[in-house]
């Protein structure tokens, strides 16, 4: 059954007529997965948790993100990886249960329909585990 609970989809951010990222979320964590440019090596990426922000670039130019979080993280248990040229970037959600409209603050929210969607879903995995 929990299988069911997990994200149907990840929503896309996009800006600009160009995706940025997507996203998705569980009831503990915020995942954002962003495909790498070809031909830079990996070991150039970085990314930059901190509690309220995240930072994600390539060494020696600017940002490709630089962003508050719409809530707050566990820095000591949020992480990211490189794998098959996407940056995966789990946030642990400080506040457990609380419905993410978007993992930006105040950009790409979720419109009305899929938000209700979502936090509905995350409240039927919450009182499932209760």
């Amino acid at each position: 059954m929990a299988e069911k609970l997990a994200p149907e989809k990840r929503h896309s951010f996009v800006q600009g007529g160009q995706k940025v990222f997507e996203w998705d979320q569980t009831l503990e964590e915020v995942n954002i997965y962003i495909t790498l440019p070809p031909n830079v090596p990996t070991k150039l990426f970085y990314c930059k948790i901190q509690s309220k922000h995240v930072e994600v670039g390539i060494k020696g130019n600017s940002p490709y993100l630089n962003h508050d979080l719409t809530g707050p993280v566990k820095t000591d248990s949020s992480f990211w990886t490189l794998e098959d040229d996407i940056m995966h970037i789990t946030l642990q959600k400080r506040d457990k249960g609380q419905t993410w409209s978007s993992p930006i603050s105040g950009q790409g929210q979720l419109d009305p329909y899929s938000a209700d969607l979502e936090q509905k879903r995350l409240m039927l995995q919450r009182f499932q585990e209760e």
